[in-house]
């Protein structure tokens, strides 16, 4: 079986007694540099495994705060080969954090697929999650992610069925990203009500580790996820102190350092005093 730096790392956390917290944020957001101190930042405020996001022309999956901060870097010329350079800064100053790759399948397809498992492999990159590649659609890069050990992470939604719960659950490695609800991104009041079902319907069809995401920006939203959910997964939570231009960047930084160690903080309390 080949080796998952993510599964790895799930499998550490669970053990402890706690899910992991995968933090988003999008490559080359505002600056290339200072996207690497923005994921560092996130790091040593309580992030487990970082998931970095290309900057995509057609964002569908991508609600108005991640789309804002990427055309800013859009803007500003970055291009998804600048993934690579990037994870090998950040693997060098954290090299216990597995980073995942977040991307749209045309930036991959572009590069060439074989060509991007073999530069993220050696970057030292985890895998990547294909918010928009199904299964079926994807042999060549589940087979250029088998041969370079890279995770294959598909979505489930709460409207997936059963039988496709299943060939998701066969054909991702680290884990499954199980989407709370229909829509894009963004900061919601509430989880969807069908997020814990979907955990355990993706259990059922064979997948070891199901991670939530879509919706969570609170501590407490975390803690209930966290109950259920083998990593929580929070990105415009995590963007949103990053944007306003009209702070200094040190200061957005502080910010985003609050509002992780706050949503850390309820990770690590999602399973005390039960049976999870």
């Amino acid at each position: 079986m080949t080796y998952s730096q993510v599964a790895a790392k799930l499998d550490g956390l669970l053990a402890t007694g706690r899910p992991a917290f995968i933090g988003y944020l999008p490559l080359g957001f505002p600056t290339l540099e200072n996207s690497i101190d923005a994921v560092i930042t996130m790091i040593d405020a309580g992030v487990d495994i970082v998931e970095l996001g290309i900057p995509y022309t057609d964002p569908v999956m991508d609600g108005p705060i991640i789309q804002a901060a990427a055309q800013i870097a859009l803007d500003n010329g970055i291009h998804p080969r600048d993934v690579f350079g990037v994870i090998n800064q950040i693997k060098m100053q954290r090299p216990g954090i597995p980073i995942l790759v977040m991307t749209y399948y045309n930036p991959v397809f572009r590069y060439g697929v074989e060509k991007f498992a073999h530069d993220l492999a050696d970057a030292g990159g985890a895998g990547l999650i294909t918010a928009d590649l199904v299964p079926e659609q994807g042999p060549e890069w589940i087979a250029a992610a088998d041969k370079y050990g890279l995770d294959k992470v598909f979505l489930v939604a709460p409207s997936t069925l059963p039988q496709r719960l299943r060939l998701v659950a066969e054909a991702s490695r680290g884990f499954v990203y199980a989407a709370s609800t229909m829509g894009v991104t963004g900061v919601r009041s509430e989880v969807g009500a069908a997020a814990a079902k979907l955990v355990a319907d993706t259990r059922q069809a064979g997948a070891k580790h199901v991670c939530v995401g879509l919706g969570v920006s609170t501590g407490q939203q975390a803690r209930e996820v966290g109950r259920y959910a083998d990593g929580v997964i929070v990105g415009s939570a995590l963007v949103k102190p990053l944007l306003d231009g009209s702070i200094p960047w040190d200061q957005r930084l502080q910010h985003l350092s609050r509002v992780t160690h706050e949503i850390a903080q309820g990770v690590a309390e999602a399973r005390k005093d039960t049976n999870a």
